[in-house]
């Protein structure tokens, strides 16, 4: 049983990971208002180590369609500026010499399917996870009845391992409608 309560419990650390990365990952897909994690994957040449955004300047949003970017040294606005436009976010970052002011452009409804499919594909990879990791465990389950632990037990441990499967497929699920309704809000 020991074994078992080991192949569970892992199956379950591994899908708790596949939502934390959906989680993540939905931080990334903007809906609509500005936030300072949509800075969160640019990276500044900071004397020639490439350095987070947020370890190079303070990020503000002092309303829902602006960030502002204040450098901790004055010369850091150019390479910020930069940054910005490498990062590709679709942003067209202003720089008034003491700080970098991005306006947010307000959503398209086509751009804002786009996003939409994004998160779906998004949901779609976290399923996928959560599909490996119940393979995973139904594979170690069968080595286990291979290896003389009764039928029984193994049995029930595969069902275990698909009510969690089936739970989390559903935490997923809620995930994306939370999202969805998040981007298609005007």
């Amino acid at each position: 049983m020991e074994e078992i309560d080991f192949i569970l419990d892992s199956t379950k650390e591994s899908m708790v990971g596949s939502i934390a990365h959906l989680e993540k990952e939905f931080l990334n897909i903007r809906a609509g208002k500005a936030t300072p994690q949509m800075l969160g994957g640019v990276f500044v040449d900071y004397y020639g180590s490439q350095t987070p955004l947020s370890q190079v300047a303070n990020i503000n949003v002092p309303d829902a369609r602006t960030i502002t970017v204040t450098p901790w040294e004055k010369n850091m606005l150019h390479p910020i500026e930069k940054a910005i436009m490498i990062a590709n976010l679709g942003f067209n970052p202003m720089n008034n010499g003491d700080n970098i002011i991005i306006n947010v452009p307000a959503l398209t409804e086509e751009r804002r399917r786009d996003l939409v499919k994004q998160a779906k594909a998004e949901a779609e990879d976290a399923k996928i996870g959560i599909r490996n990791a119940r393979k995973d465990a139904n594979t170690d389950i069968k080595k286990l009845e291979k290896d003389g632990t009764s039928e029984d037990v193994c049995k029930t441990a595969e069902d275990d391992v698909q009510k969690l499967t089936d739970s989390f497929i559903k935490k997923i699920e809620e995930h994306l409608a939370l999202k969805e309704a998040e981007i298609m809000k005007v």
